[in-house]
């Protein structure tokens, strides 16, 4: 047996069942208030769909436009503005308790890369064996990475132990 779903998430011609409806013309103009017969009628006349755009609205707004184009410039518009989204990602970069202050400079200078492209960094100082013990003495490490960032980076979030790992998360600084 197959289940038919429905086109898309706006109610059109008949599939509208309310008393009244505020009503917009093919050309954006306001109808006014009508009930949902006399709109169908309209639309009829016009040789287009009554397509209800404001289900919420008290009363429900609904327009007098081709379906199918409508369809299509709302498709438009939803990738219009998915194409001027920026898609954030949060890089990581690994520690350990027992860096060296060169290496801990080029980790920042790599930080430093993925901020200025607009990332996310999550900073992860990796505790193993017995450097377990010294983890409280170790934030010292973290501390130093962001004051190395200072300039063009925030902390949105402190360290924090979470297992074996400490972690902070770093952000470029808004203008």
């Amino acid at each position: 047996m197959r289940r038919y779903t429905a086109i898309s998430d706006y109610s059109i011609n008949e599939q509208i069942r309310d008393k009244e409806v505020r009503v917009i013309g093919e050309d954006g103009e306001q109808l006014g208030v009508m009930s949902a017969q006399a709109a169908q009628k309209l639309a009829d006349e016009a040789g287009l769909d009554l397509i209800k755009i404001a289900p919420t609205a008290v009363p429900p707004v609904c327009k007098i436009a081709d379906f199918g184009k409508f369809r299509y410039e709302q498709a438009r518009k939803e990738k219009d503005k998915k194409k001027n989204q920026k898609v954030m990602e949060i890089k990581e970069i690994r520690l350990s308790p027992n860096i060296d202050t060169n290496d801990l400079n080029t980790k920042i200078s790599a930080a430093r890369k993925f901020l200025t492209k607009g990332d996310k960094v999550k900073v992860t100082l990796r505790f193993r064996g017995r450097e377990m013990a010294h983890m409280a003495t170790s934030k010292h490490i973290l501390d130093d990475f962001a004051e190395g960032l200072s300039d063009i980076a925030v902390v949105d979030k402190e360290a924090k132990v979470e297992g074996r790992n400490m972690t902070m998360f770093l952000s470029e600084k808004k203008q």
